[in-house]
């Protein structure tokens, strides 16, 4: 969860929340506040926004520029180590007025320059002149400049509070261990599996995503990390994580869903617990379904178990012990994950959840029960897309599926279902459904002006207990929404559909690095869209900021809000729409000292696992 409040004042600013109206929460109490520390947007004349960190030798690389006034044409050069290597006439853009009215957007593609070097783009339009940030460009770019950084961050963000060892548990006298696993976020020593399960659509996958994407990653791509210097810390990371799932794993089956103190509050008991709202409400919803946590823990346990296999290397416990916990819990959740949501039924967030847990156990196992119920769940999920291609959190035609931190998931999950399936009507009916689901993302991109080429999505404004609007698009998610008060930046979402891009993309139809590819072993559309939107976090976004703590030209600063840690290696959370906006329309980025600046500072613990994952997946 992320910090609402800061520690120290959080009585102060719930009396003053609880003094308005409750359909002020959320967004409008926020436009109440009139937000202090709103960044403007770069008033210079002419800028150029590029990726500040890394970019492939033999994959998409774009320049964004932006001028003020009536200018037309303009004329770039592209430099490598100060030497000029491209020049030509900049291609212009469709008008776009959404966030920079009066400026006009042109690009500057110099995908075609594969020597690897320094880069910057000089541009000239209307008199004016500006150079871009500088970028390293190399091979597995991406993997080879930030990987040590981000699994330095796990290591700094480990929770290893000896009173975790003996928390009780919500409306019992029965105390738990729970020691370590990671803090959740720059001001939140909280530990998630996931959290806003009071609203069904929401749950993000937390402390069992880096868990699992350190393990598959440790696993899958152990030689990448190695010729890195870095296996054996990832390996220590991956197992760090399945030893805190062990813990959370309770005797009946289920794992606990929070270990949680409001944020800090003064008085307030740590405890394994669930918890509603902005105002951190304890309930007894800490028993974790499939989308709270379970499924990505149950895929964790089961690749820890294939790590420590194949490494000869464990943490506290074995690989016997990762691997019969991943099957006691899927053994659990099948009966019961249903009875641990909040409306008692399924959605979309637990098929996709529950088929990565299927998949993974398949795999430690090989044993065809595990196939089995891997294809219920894609089966489930194909009811769950309509013939466009769009995903439905629900049944098809009513809540459009949108996520804020996973909407990569459902593609993710399939592609590593057809790893185990070998049944050919079976493989068609996934693989149709990827390229359904690729396909559908990219004419939504596409249905208007874009020039950074952020992922759009769907969704239907809604409120707690009201009746939702109609379909919608949109850059950003909407601020009034099923929570009744969360929205934030969107770093996680964007690597999770970057990943989604680039492996669905090779599932579809494999492609070997060259003339014919577009980078990444995909075509050149499906390239640009999963480059284009780490770009943004990177750096190539209006703002000109670098969401990657200590990496870039320019970096978010520490948010009173988030307690003021910024960890290198750590991502913060990122634009957003306008604070004042129900549809999440306009932009906005802060940067203090509000208690909402945690919105777009705060570092989170999915931000990074999932640039990991982009990182390793677009480096193999």
């Amino acid at each position: 969860m992320l910090l609402p409040f800061s520690p120290g004042s959080f009585q102060i600013r719930r009396a003053v929340l609880l003094a308005l109206p409750c359909a002020l929460l959320g967004h409008t109490a926020i436009a109440k506040e009139k937000v202090e520390g709103l960044v403007s947007l770069p008033s210079a004349a002419l800028q150029v926004h590029i990726n500040q960190v890394a970019l492939e030798r033999l994959g998409p690389k774009v320049a964004m520029v932006s001028a003020k006034g009536p200018a037309v044409s303009g004329r770039y050069r592209v430099l490598r180590d100060g030497q000029v290597q491209a020049e030509g006439p900049l291609t212009a853009l469709p008008a776009f007025e959404a966030w920079t009215p009066g400026r006009k957007h042109f690009e500057v593609d110099f995908s075609q320059l594969t020597q690897a070097g320094r880069y910057q783009v000089d541009v000239w339009v209307g008199g004016r002149h500006a150079r871009s940030a500088p970028v390293h460009v190399e091979d597995q770019a991406l993997f080879r400049r930030t990987a040590a950084a981000l699994l330095d961050y796990f290591k700094q963000s480990r929770h290893t509070d000896p009173g975790d060892r003996h928390r009780r548990v919500f409306e019992t006298d029965r105390f738990v261990d729970v020691w370590g696993g990671w803090n959740d976020a720059g001001g939140d020593t909280g530990k998630y599996l996931s959290h806003l399960g009071y609203a069904n659509h929401f749950n993000p996958q937390q402390a069992p995503l880096a868990a699992w994407v350190l393990a598959h990653s440790a696993h899958q791509s152990a030689g990448l990390y190695a010729r890195a210097g870095l296996l054996r810390q990832a390996q220590d990371e991956a197992f760090w994580g399945a030893d805190y799932l062990h813990r959370v794993l309770d005797p009946a089956g289920y794992f606990y869903t929070t270990v949680f103190d409001k944020w800090g509050a003064e008085g307030a008991e740590r405890m394994v617990v669930g918890y509603e709202g902005e105002e951190g409400v304890y309930t007894s919803g800490y028993r974790s379904a499939y989308r709270a946590g379970g499924g990505m823990a149950i895929a964790a346990l089961a690749r820890a178990a294939m790590l420590a296999r194949s490494s000869g290397r464990q943490g506290e416990y074995s690989a016997q012990t990762y691997l019969d916990d991943a099957r006691r819990a899927f053994a659990h959740l099948q009966t019961d994950s249903r009875n641990y949501t909040a409306d008692g039924q399924e959605n979309l967030i637990d098929d996709y959840t529950a088929l990565l847990a299927a998949v993974e156990l398949q795999r430690a196992t090989a044993e065809p029960e595990y196939l089995q119920a891997a294809r219920e769940r894609v089966a489930q999920m194909l009811k769950r897309q309509d013939g466009d291609g769009h995903f439905y959190s629900d049944a098809v035609g009513q809540r459009p599926y949108y996520h804020a931190v996973e909407a990569g998931l459902p593609v993710i999950g399939l592609s590593h279902y057809l790893a185990i399936e070998t049944d050919p009507a079976q493989r068609a009916g996934a693989s149709a459904a990827i390229a359904k689901a690729l396909a559908a993302q990219q004419r939504l991109d596409q249905a208007v002006p874009n020039p950074y080429a952020y992922a759009r999505q769907r969704f239907r404004q809604s409120a707690p207990g009201a009746e939702a609007g109609p379909v919608e698009t949109g850059f950003f998610i909407p601020h009034r929404n099923e929570t009744g008060y969360w929205w934030q930046g969107e770093s996680a979402r964007l690597a999770s559909l970057s990943t989604a891009m680039v492996l669905g993309g090779r599932a579809l139809a494999p492609l070997e690095q060259g003339s014919h590819s577009g980078g990444f072993g995909v075509t050149a559309a499906q390239a640009r869209s999963a480059q284009a939107q780490l770009d943004w976090t990177l750096g190539r976004n209006p703002y000109g900021i670098s969401m990657l703590y200590g990496f870039g030209a320019l970096n978010p600063p520490a948010a009173p809000s988030a307690a003021g840690v910024m960890l290198r290696g750590g991502v913060s959370n990122g634009i957003t729409g306008a604070p004042d906006s129900d549809a999440g329309t306009g932009i906005a980025f802060a940067s203090g000292p509000t208690d909402n600046q945690w919105r777009w500072n705060e570092q989170w613990l999915p931000h990074t696992a999932w640039l990991l994952m982009a990182a390793v997946t677009m480096a193999q």
